[in-house]
């Protein structure tokens, strides 16, 4: 459980979704009360580690960990906006919810939280992945049921620093998005919800520049956008068929679908390919092999078969990673030129 002596997280450990909730005592009360669920999951389960994936960079708009213990997350769901705030508490969960797309929230609350995940099925096959699995016993795959939060700044991330791709992410969400409904619109630092597609549609192309967003990155999710009803239909997909209903899209390629479906479907066995850094680490850890490419790591990943998402999660978890030889990627801002 994250909490007062838990390990400081590494930047690898980040990529693995790990976020830090602080575990205390007694939380601070919101200001306005809003829909409660209370749910009490099978197992273990540390929030950080659940819904860490979903935070993109430290100062997303639409994500916040608390120091009361809580999680918040600004949605755009089907029903409308939403905020959720969840908290453990003992065995159990409690989530509040504001705004139109409260009880939508609440309703989808247990599978966000790895409900229809079963980590029995996994099997470790090497001791990296064993001691990180017993190090992690509260970790579960979340499922948002909802594509395009993951797949716009997944699509971001293409080819760019994590930063560069952080930055682009809360401009245009602040810019272009809404407060968050109930006490987290209106508090000093307030939370946003992402724009819907139409505003995503709307976005003139130099507010893209500004945002340090090129071209074909911006056309991507233009391109998604316009299709926005039929992608969130793939929810009900099986996570294979909604990668390549995804994919259809020109833009999004394997990489993205990926990124995407691992957060809106739980995909356990999503493996990313394309990645620059993956391949190698994931080599490293189970073959002391630090030039492995995706092939080397798909042969890798065979024992895990149906499960190759999460044995890479555990890699990433581990803190099992090559020490850095190369210089950083350059960072790039076309927001500047």
């Amino acid at each position: 459980m994250a909490g007062r002596f838990a390990p400081r997280p590494t930047r690898t450990t980040v990529r693995g979704g790990h976020v830090v909730v602080p575990a205390v005592g007694v939380p601070r009360q919101a200001t306005a009360a809003g829909r409660v669920r209370v749910w009490k999951p099978e197992g273990a389960l540390d929030l950080g580690l659940v819904l860490g994936p979903l935070r993109r960079g430290p100062g997303d708009p639409t994500f916040r960990a608390t120091s009361d213990g809580s999680v918040w997350r600004a949605s755009l769901t089907p029903a409308g906006p939403g905020t959720l705030r969840v908290r453990a508490y003992g065995d159990e969960v409690r989530g509040e919810a504001w705004g139109p797309g409260a009880q939508w929230l609440l309703e989808q609350l247990p599978q966000m939280l790895g409900s229809a995940d079963d980590p029995s099925l996994f099997v470790p096959r090497h001791r990296v992945v064993a001691a990180a699995r017993h190090r992690r016993p509260g970790l579960r795959l979340t499922r948002t049921a909802l594509v395009l939060e993951s797949l716009i700044p997944s699509v971001l991330e293409q080819k760019v620093t994590t930063d560069e791709a952080y930055r682009a992410w809360r401009l245009l969400v602040r810019r272009f998005g809404e407060r968050a409904p109930g006490p987290a619109g209106v508090s000093e630092r307030p939370m946003w919800v992402m724009p819907t597609p139409r505003t995503w549609a709307l976005i003139p192309s130099w507010e893209w520049h500004k945002a340090g967003v090129d071209d074909k990155r911006a056309s991507t999710i233009l391109r998604a956008v316009r299709v926005a009803a039929r992608l969130e239909q793939a929810v009900g997909m099986a996570a294979e068929a909604a990668q390549a209903r995804l994919e259809v899209v020109p833009g999004v390629g394997p990489w993205t679908s990926a990124e995407t479906v691992q957060r809106s479907h739980g995909a356990a066995d999503a493996v990313t390919v394309g990645d620059l850094h993956l391949p190698g680490i994931v080599g490293f850890a189970l073959a002391g092999d630090r030039h492995a490419d995706d092939e080397m790591m798909l042969r890798l990943l065979e024992p895990y078969a149906g499960q190759r998402h999460r044995a890479a999660r555990l890699i990433l978890l581990s803190g099992q990673v090559p020490k850095r030889r190369a210089p950083r990627m350059p960072r790039g801002d076309i927001g500047l030129l």
